[in-house]
């Protein structure tokens, strides 16, 4: 019988992929592979994958994308009830927005050592000052998304 838990993780697995197929698309226009999704009720609401170098806007991140997306959707500021999925750990700037739109949970793949804001540079979510406490959950996909982040800065060198 399969557990509440084995539930949550293959759901994680299948947005995870989601993420990774639009950090591809992002790859293919020379932008650093990083892909988000964000779903409600099991639903896609917002697709995002970086686009900063494109778009000549250094807040194009996947993150960014993908809740401006849902925002525009559902016509509203805050998406309370919703997971974002993304390929790599948030940066501060990312994180700082999943809280003001008030996202519910976060499912990351690969760590950000340099940059990471949720365990890699800091712990964001558990600042006591925030005004909204979000859950997350680090490495699903970790290997899948360090993999890909690894073959398109090697092809760059």
């Amino acid at each position: 019988m399969m557990q509440e838990h084995d539930c949550q993780r293959i759901q994680d697995e299948l947005f995870m992929r989601e993420a990774l197929r639009l950090a591809e698309q992002g790859a293919v226009l020379g932008e650093v592979p990083v892909g988000a999704v964000l779903v409600q009720d099991g639903e896609i609401i917002g697709r995002g994958f970086n686009s900063p170098i494109s778009s000549n806007d250094p807040s194009a991140h996947a993150e960014v994308q993908a809740i401006r997306a849902a925002s525009i959707q559902l016509q509203n500021y805050r998406l309370p009830d919703t997971t974002l999925y993304v390929t790599l750990e948030p940066c501060h700037m990312c994180a700082g927005l999943i809280v003001h739109a008030r996202v519910a949970r976060v499912v990351f793949a690969a760590n950000e050592p340099r940059a990471g804001a949720l365990e890699s540079q800091g712990c964001f979510f558990s600042q006591p000052f925030l005004n909204h406490h979000v859950e997350m959950n680090g490495g699903v996909l970790a290997q899948e998304s360090a993999q890909m982040l690894r073959a398109f800065f090697k092809a760059r060198r």
